[in-house]
């Protein structure tokens, strides 16, 4: 029995077709521009040395000048050879060869003449830099970022070399959390915490990141502070506030909160008579878990009635009438209302305008979405630190953009005097 292996001319066309359909990607223009990147960044380097040394290739030294020992021919210096230098950029990878030379000194020693085009050990361009982090920031780990960038840089991109771009930004993240808080005019704060999970000790561990969001006197949202404590204990809270405070921040005029029980410690031994409101949706998840399920529905009803009326006197009458009916039908939800008290209302003391994102913590729960949507790829984070700092570079790099928040326009007015009267 013979066995024909020849494939059939009709599957033969289709495997051509889709290698040709590759080969018909080859674009002239990038070619040549990559085929001149490395002619370029020599002709500029070789022009920055002839600077350095006042005379081109191959000419002679200018003749001292003794009335002008300040001009170009008080520097001086010589060739000595090239050395090969790889660089990585969004054209790809080139070899350079970068010439070398010895500068004389005012001591009658002789220094290394270092090109400031092309930094000492730099590898890579700025660029290629901010396009491997960017790509890393839009929720693309490690391992993936070789082949996403792969046509850009030829290939050329490793794990490793992500995990040292990253590196790099430690050092602006640093200089971020020590900068000086002197100079912003807050007026409000957003206060609240995200779960995340990293590797710690070789084991993927759940750790909280404390985070502090301000609002400006313009109305622009800014994040001030993200940090891992070990949780979201009241000194936890309160180091995080106190970084803040030495750094110059001032008394804010207003704060919103979630409710934890180490904020409100913190932040009450702190700035105890700052009006403070409680998130309106976390205390409507605290009135559900105090209700069996088939309750769910009325009480959220009753609720948004309640909290989403459109004056103080209408949010008063249905709160009268929410804790008279709870305590009869179900008296754990009517407890846990009145558990809040005033705090949960304190948003009635500001212009209407400005109700919808006084109420809530929804400018750091979106955040918090939007973060966590970017590292679904990574799953677990490498280090506590990591997860911090890629928090704040999200909003570094403008992956994520916040605007002002409703009602910025009369944020220059003064709160009410008394919230709603609580007597049911």
């Amino acid at each position: 029995m013979i066995n024909n292996s020849t494939k059939s001319p009709a599957l033969q066309s289709e495997a051509e077709a889709a290698v040709d359909l590759l080969d018909d990607w080859f674009d002239p223009i990038e070619a040549g521009l990559r085929d001149r990147v490395r002619e370029f960044i020599q002709t500029m380097i070789e022009s920055e040395l002839e600077a350095a040394l006042s005379r081109p290739r191959y000419a002679r030294r200018p003749k001292a000048d003794p009335e002008n020992a300040d001009g170009p021919s008080a520097i001086s210096g010589h060739r000595h050879g090239h050395r090969l230098r790889s660089l990585m950029g969004t054209f790809g990878g080139v070899e350079i060869s970068v010439p070398r030379a010895r500068l004389d000194t005012t001591e009658g020693k002789t220094t290394e003449w270092k090109s400031t085009a092309l930094r000492a050990y730099q590898r890579r361009t700025k660029q290629a830099d901010s396009l491997i982090a960017g790509a890393y920031l839009a929720g693309t780990n490690t391992r993936r970022v070789r082949r996403a960038l792969a046509a850009v840089f030829g290939g050329a991109v490793s794990k490793d070399t992500v995990s040292r771009v990253w590196r790099k930004v430690k050092a602006d993240w640093d200089a971020w959390n020590a900068r000086s808080l002197a100079a912003e005019p807050i007026i409000r704060l957003i206060l609240d915490g995200t779960v995340v999970r990293v590797r710690l000790d070789r084991k993927a561990t759940s750790i909280v990141l404390l985070v502090v969001l301000g609002v400006r006197e313009d109305g622009q949202k800014v994040l001030l502070a993200v940090k891992n404590m070990g949780g979201e204990t009241s000194a936890a809270w309160r180091a995080v506030l106190d970084d803040l405070v030495k750094r110059g921040l001032r008394e804010p005029q207003f704060l919103i909160v979630d409710g934890g029980t180490g904020l409100e410690q913190a932040l009450a031994a702190l700035w105890g008579d700052v009006p403070t409101q409680r998130c309106t949706v976390h205390k409507h998840r605290n009135l559900l878990a105090h209700a069996p399920r088939r309750l769910h529905e009325e009480v959220s009803a009753d609720y948004t009635d309640m909290i989403y009326a459109i004056s103080p006197a209408q949010i008063e009458e249905r709160r009268r009438a929410f804790i008279r009916k709870w305590r009869l039908k179900c008296k754990a939800v009517a407890d846990s209302l009145e558990e809040a008290g005033d705090r949960l209302f304190t948003f009635t003391r500001l212009p209407p305008g400005q109700w919808k994102s006084a109420r809530t913590t929804n400018a750091i729960e979106r955040l918090h979405e939007e973060f966590k949507r970017r590292i679904k790829t990574q799953t677990v984070l490498p280090s506590a630190e990591t997860a911090a700092m890629l928090f704040w570079a999200l909003l570094a790099a403008g992956q994520i953009t916040m605007r002002k928040v409703d009602g910025w326009q009369t944020l220059d007015q003064n709160l009410a005097d008394q919230p709603i009267d609580l007597a049911a």
